[in-house]
């Protein structure tokens, strides 16, 4: 079969420095982003952006790239033609109240934060305004943050870890982006469901990402592709490929490693 859709996240695998699609890694002027996505408009591949960012952020990246679909705040929910799905699984949800706002009426956020002195804090300034997950960095072990949400009553709550991040803290060699959000939402469900709504086989798909949360949407398409800077930033992201066997690495980092997946799956 031919390739259908291209799942992508963006920080760290579409955009380069300074969260551009025209820059690499080191912050030079590229197009091989752009080549990747004309790739994909010339073949009538669908691209959809998967990412932690908030639905007005990835709105507008959809609508510069050309797309109607994409996957927001960690997978809490998707957009297809402007329709919203929600993903938050079993959490009950308030009319009244976002998702955010129901977490911090319970200290959820300051429990974490207490957990792990100097080590995890909000990812100012991008996590407000936010509706269905807390936005967090630092340098957790997520096992030991979800152990301590179940010991206190938070079961119904789960920390991932969306990835490596270039912003600097004290006393931490590399910090990573953290969400807080409903136990069962993830990219690899956002992924799914949405693959389901538009009818793709699983060999019709892959997606491209640099994170141990990305790469959970393996089993969800046909083939996964992980950016060279993934594993290079996060030796975790190579220790849990052996999991998935349709995972490989590129050999590009950045929107390179986006353009080689797109050719390497459009030339299969």
């Amino acid at each position: 079969m031919s390739l259908r859709c291209v799942y992508t996240d963006l920080d760290g695998t579409l955009l380069g420095a300074g969260a551009s699609l025209f820059t690499d890694e080191e912050g030079n002027f590229s197009m091989m982003q752009a080549r990747g996505l004309e790739a994909c408009s010339r073949a009538g591949v669908e691209v959809v952006i998967m990412s932690g960012r908030r639905q007005v952020q990835v709105h507008e990246d959809a609508r510069i790239i050309g797309q109607t679909s994409f996957i927001f705040e960690a997978g809490a929910a998707f957009s297809i033609d402007r329709e919203i799905t929600m993903m938050t699984g079993d959490f009950e949800l308030d009319p009244e109240r976002t998702v955010v706002e129901q977490i911090s009426e319970r200290g959820v956020p300051e429990l974490l934060i207490e957990s792990f002195p100097d080590r995890f804090e909000f990812h100012e300034p991008w996590h407000v305004n936010r509706e269905m997950s807390h936005l967090f960095r630092g340098e957790v072990d997520p096992a030991e943050a979800n152990r301590i949400l179940e010991e206190n009553g938070h079961g119904d709550l789960r920390l991932l870890d969306n990835g490596a991040i270039h912003r600097r803290m004290a006393g931490i060699e590399q910090a990573h982006c953290y969400h807080l959000v409903p136990k069962g939402v993830s990219k690899a469900n956002a992924v799914a469901a949405h693959a389901r709504a538009r009818g793709y086989a699983l060999e019709e798909t892959i997606a491209v990402g640099d994170s141990v949360e990305d790469l959970e949407v393996a089993p969800a398409v046909g083939r996964f592709f992980v950016v060279a800077n993934g594993p290079e930033k996060d030796p975790g992201v190579r220790g849990a490929m052996s999991r998935f066997p349709n995972a490989t690495v590129t050999e590009a980092r950045n929107g390179a490693g986006f353009y080689e997946a797109v050719v390497t799956s459009l030339m299969a």
